[in-house]
């Protein structure tokens, strides 16, 4: 089982650089970034973790940009995996964004994973012209679409929601595939999307018994067709041996540990802690 960090980003505290820099020192294996573009004021949309309009931290609307951000990491970083947990897709113009995600795996030397969310803020994708009852439709085609950009000589892309001709679009990235991971709740409907479209599935906040939808997902990925098993990529709040032991049986392949909303010293000092606990369960 492998060790990552998410850092919520914002423009205050630790730079998405800096906290790369020093997760990728003290052995972690992957660093993610969010994402929202904005926050519509008036909106019907209930935080997952509120139920109400209500946000549980002001950081949602001081987010980074997450492919900046993930670029100023790569510049500074050799190992690391890149990622976004989660980012949105369908709030950008799907060429552009494959562009950009091809430009950052090349750049990187191939450390990126796409980690990305249906959205549960409509009224965010409404502002984007995104349908909200048909956003898991539009996400799987911006997959499709990007990933026959990254994939062919000749990319060409004929869907509802996506549709150009026969285009060129350079630079590739590093991988033969880059991976998607979905962050969405466990359920039958994300499962399946998962196994149709995506790689992975990473455990919203909310979900703290994930045990027992593991065998749906495994499940589900097997009557599709799926070589393996999918990654999974689970949220964890303080390290536990017998949690982790359980997990990495059941088929979890990563854990991720979010940085708190402190100064940068503080955040060095919490990752020492962070280290010293996994080291001693023997994670790293």
């Amino acid at each position: 089982m492998r060790a990552g960090i998410v850092l919520f980003t914002s423009d205050r505290g630790i730079t998405p650089a800096a906290a790369a820099v020093a997760a990728e020192e003290r052995g972690f294996r992957s660093f993610f970034v969010p994402e929202h573009t904005h926050i519509p004021v008036k909106r019907e949309a209930a935080h997952p973790g509120t139920g109400d309009a209500s946000l549980p931290d002001d950081r949602y609307t001081r987010t980074l940009d997450p492919w900046v951000a993930l670029a100023t990491a790569a510049a500074v970083t050799e190992r690391i995996e890149l990622s976004t947990a989660v980012a949105l897709p369908v709030e950008h113009d799907p060429i552009t964004l494959a562009k950009t995600i091809a430009t950052l795996d090349h750049l990187s030397g191939g450390r990126v994973t796409l980690g990305t969310g249906f959205g549960w803020n409509t009224d965010e994708l409404t502002d984007h012209g995104v349908p909200p009852q048909k956003r898991r439709t539009v996400l799987r085609e911006y997959v499709e679409a990007m990933r026959e950009l990254w994939t062919r000589e000749e990319a060409a892309y004929d869907g509802e929601y996506v549709n150009f001709g026969p285009s060129w679009a350079w630079p590739k990235p590093v991988q033969s595939h880059i991976p998607v991971l979905v962050g969405a709740a466990g359920t039958e409907k994300t499962f399946r999307w998962i196994a149709r479209t995506g790689d992975g599935w990473i455990t919203t906040p909310t979900e703290t018994d994930i045990s027992a939808r593991l065998p749906l997902l495994q499940k589900i990925w097997a009557e599709a067709g799926r070589a393996g098993r999918p990654r999974v990529v689970a949220l964890d709040f303080k390290p536990d041996g017998e949690r982790l032991a359980s997990w990495a049986a059941e088929g979890v392949t990563d854990v991720l540990y979010g940085l708190p909303d402190r100064s940068p010293g503080d955040i060095l000092a919490h990752l020492d802690r962070l280290q010293a606990k996994l080291e001693a369960l023997q994670l790293f």
